[in-house]
């Protein structure tokens, strides 16, 4: 045990708390002698080590596993073909083929544990792993089928492009999920004159349903956790669907386009992100803004009223501006800002 712990704190492998070391086959070489002999029987009894890149050293077994993978040098996540289990006080092993139904193929993570900063391509990889995990995806097992992988990157609208997390390029199903309490219809579906008119208001660029995930993630999803569920009013808005809506709408600026494209192949909104309406039912409205504005990261913020549903709307680089709309004598709002507080609604 104290020669792995040796070991890894040397930076040769990842220790597995008192169950196993694994580590690199080229880091083996560099590993405490008693190991050296430990991992030298056990190739001995499996001699044909050209396809093994894994060794996992168990303590207190007398075993020694040796993983072989597909494209293990230039994939962040290879997958497993391959684990001999040697076995040193009987002197045999077992091989176990994956790819089958009994041994589905999986995928290993955070590679970068396995590897010595000195190698080739550590801190790419590195850089990979730190990704993966602050998205989320690898907590758990150090290997996870690879359909798992998929999905939780397609719930993240995230795809894997060389040793790089990318956002994705691909048209969801408008029923898959957005976020933690919505799915992509939800926000295509809901608007009033959509509802009526039963228009075909599919979003056709890629970025707009990245953009609409964001949304519900960063700001949609937080305002459920703390005042509970949310009607949505207003939300995707294609230029077909803009053209039915009489004078209530500013397509420029609101964010509904999103990163939708007009007739002419321009932006619909520069402002890109997206955004939407909601109200929160038997909430004062003016609380919901309140709170938004102190703890989110929110891009442009409309308050109509405190029985009226808030616009509300996300963009990478989040301007975090909040207005209050006051209505004029002549009947059209004007916008205020939010922390301006007016004596009454009438300007």
């Amino acid at each position: 045990m104290a020669a792995c712990r040796d070991a890894a704190e040397s930076g040769f492998g990842y220790l597995d708390g008192d169950h196993s070391l694994q580590l690199h086959i080229h880091l083996v070489d560099q590993l405490p002698a008693v190991l050296r002999v430990y991992v030298d029987c056990g190739l001995r009894l499996w001699d044909t080590t050209s396809e093994v890149q894994l060794v996992k050293i168990h303590i207190g077994s007398g075993k020694l596993t040796l993983l072989e993978f597909d494209n293990f040098d230039d994939s962040p996540m290879p997958m497993l073909k391959r684990r001999i289990k040697v076995n040193l006080r009987r002197l045999d092993y077992d091989i176990f083929e994956y790819g089958s139904a009994q041994y589905p193929k999986t995928m290993l993570l955070n590679k970068s544990r396995y590897l010595h900063e000195e190698q080739e391509g550590y801190a790419e990889q590195l850089a990979f792993d730190q990704e993966l995990a602050a998205a989320g995806i690898t907590e758990g097992s150090p290997s996870v089928r690879p359909e798992v992988i998929t999905a939780a990157l397609q719930r993240r609208r995230l795809e894997v492009d060389g040793l790089r997390l990318v956002r994705s390029k691909g048209i969801p199903g408008l029923d898959e999920p957005c976020g933690a309490n919505f799915t992509f219809r939800d926000f295509i579906e809901c608007g009033e004159t959509q509802q009526r008119l039963q228009l075909n208001n599919v979003p056709l660029n890629p970025e707009t349903y990245n953009a609409l995930h964001d949304l519900a993630v960063n700001l949609l999803d937080p305002v459920i956790d703390y005042f509970g569920s949310i009607k949505l009013t207003y939300g995707f808005c294609s230029s077909a669907l803009a053209k039915k809506i009489p004078g209530r709408i500013a397509p420029a600026l609101d964010q509904h386009g999103s990163h939708e494209l007009n007739g002419r192949g321009k932006l619909i909104c520069k402002r890109r992100g997206a955004a939407c309406d909601f109200i929160v039912e038997d909430e004062d409205m003016e609380q919901v803004a309140d709170w938004i504005i102190e703890n989110l990261p929110f891009d442009r913020l409309y308050f109509y009223g405190c029985a009226k549903p808030l616009h509300l709307s996300y963009a990478q680089a989040g301007a975090r501006q909040a207005y209050r709309l006051i209505n004029t004598r002549g009947g059209n709002s004007i916008p205020r800002p939010y922390a301006n507080k007016p004596p009454n609604a009438t300007a």
